[in-house]
């Protein structure tokens, strides 16, 4: 049987007020989405903007719908949600792998880091081109773009991490007779974990940059797939509704890595 932990009548006082603190913060955040969709689709309705050009909540809807009808919907949702799963977790595990060796390695940090930079400032959609050289047309081509886009920023992030931990502590370890590995596994790392958590933020938004990026230069099937098709065809329902489902499920992954955060940090 679960203890009941007893708190003291100010401590209680504060935890309620802390609840209903994200109690106020949610209602506002739905309460402001309501109104957004209530407005766009007046404003469809009594022409106030074009819903040929701006679309509505209610022709989005019908479009969910006629996707879903035809097995489109989850077919394309889940081309994307792999395309992308896949770049992420790929960019981020050779992200931290190759910020972990340049820490160990100062000489190795300060000759690529220049070059670092220089990767991080190119502009991605120039490599199009020959990526699809490299790579060819199919998925492959798209996770790639996913992870160049991605990758360098989790690198640069992580090695800040790692580069801000505080000094002193730096010092005792080494007093205390502890090598560079130990010293990365015992203090760098854990001391490091809320910049990672930070850094699996940042990726999550490049990593669908990456792919939708990769969709829209080589596709047959995705929701990047979708939005270029609406568009050639002016069936902006088509384009509205894809971005819509992508707001969706990049909140949804951005949601489960600040839950990871809470229990990991914790």
């Amino acid at each position: 049987m679960k203890k009941q932990i007893q708190y003291s009548e100010g401590h209680a006082k504060f935890l309620k007020g802390v609840r209903r603190k994200k109690i106020i913060i949610w209602t506002a955040r739905l309460g402001l989405l309501a109104a957004i969709l209530v407005l766009w689709e007046l404003c469809a309705r009594f022409e106030v903007i074009d819903p040929f050009v701006t679309s509505s909540p209610s022709r989005v809807a019908a479009t969910i719908a006629e996707l879903y009808a035809t097995g489109n919907l989850f077919y394309h949702i889940g081309i994307t949600l792999m395309e992308t799963l896949t770049g992420f977790f790929a960019a981020v595990i050779l992200g931290y792998a190759i910020a972990v060796a340049l820490w160990l390695s100062d000489g190795a940090r300060k000759i690529f880091e220049p070059y670092i930079v220089v990767l991080n400032a190119l502009p991605k959609i120039a490599l199009g081109p020959l990526i699809i050289i490299w790579m060819g047309t199919g998925y492959p081509a798209i996770i790639f773009m996913t992870i160049i886009v991605a990758i360098i920023v989790c690198i640069m992030n992580t090695l800040t991490g790692f580069l801000q931990v505080d000094g002193t502590m730096l010092t005792l370890m080494r007093a205390m007779g502890a090598n560079k590995r130990q010293t990365l596994t015992k203090l760098v790392i854990p001391a490091s974990l809320p910049q990672l958590m930070n850094t699996l933020k940042v990726a999550v938004g490049l990593a669908w940059i990456g792919s939708i990026m990769g969709e829209y230069i080589v596709s047959r099937a995705g929701l990047g797939y979708l939005i270029v098709y609406g568009g050639q065809v002016f069936r902006l329902d088509l384009v509205m509704t894809a971005t819509i489902i992508l707001c969706a499920l990049a909140g949804a992954m951005y949601a489960v890595v600040a839950i990871i955060e809470k229990i990991v940090t914790r």
